[in-house]
């Protein structure tokens, strides 16, 4: 089995109006990623910084990669335990500091997982799932700010 693994994608800055970085209120902050056999994803910088509020900007794909790694690496500890999951959808948080200088980062996520389960005998062992999900999502184990976990829990019956 392979323990290393490589990913590419290909980033396009779309914004040139004309005068390319002339001024900073004067290039557009739209690009576009792509890879092949994928929808592109049109990004740009959130409404604050100038960006286009209909594009996915830097910080909602990283509450959305965090947000599927999760649920991925749930789902496969929920089928090693024999935990039949139904339905899952999360509504992830995060909260962004911008610094004086003009930087920022991160200082936490939550994420709200609602799992739905098929045997209500298995609430307990579902919900101690997320510990092990959590420990081994990939991009949970990349990032250097909290990344918090509010699941809900519903059963079919």
């Amino acid at each position: 089995m392979k323990l290393e693994h490589a990913y590419a994608i290909d980033l396009q800055w779309t914004g040139n109006r004309g005068t390319g970085t002339s001024g900073y209120k004067d290039y557009g902050r739209d690009l576009v990623i792509s890879a092949p056999d994928k929808q592109p994803i049109e990004g740009s910088a959130d409404r604050p910084f100038f960006g286009d509020r209909d594009r996915w900007n830097p910080e909602e794909l990283l509450l959305a990669a965090l947000a599927e790694c999760h649920m991925l690496s749930y789902l496969a500890e929920a089928a090693h335990a024999g935990v039949v999951v139904v339905g899952y959808t999360d509504a992830a948080t995060g909260t962004m500091v911008q610094t004086r200088d003009g930087g920022g980062h991160f200082t936490e996520v939550t994420l709200h997982p609602r799992v739905t389960i098929a045997d209500p005998g298995q609430r307990e062992l579902a919900a101690s799932l997320h510990k092990p999900a959590s420990e081994k999502c990939f991009i949970a184990s990349s990032v250097n700010f909290p990344v918090h976990h509010a699941p809900e829990l519903l059963t079919l019956a």
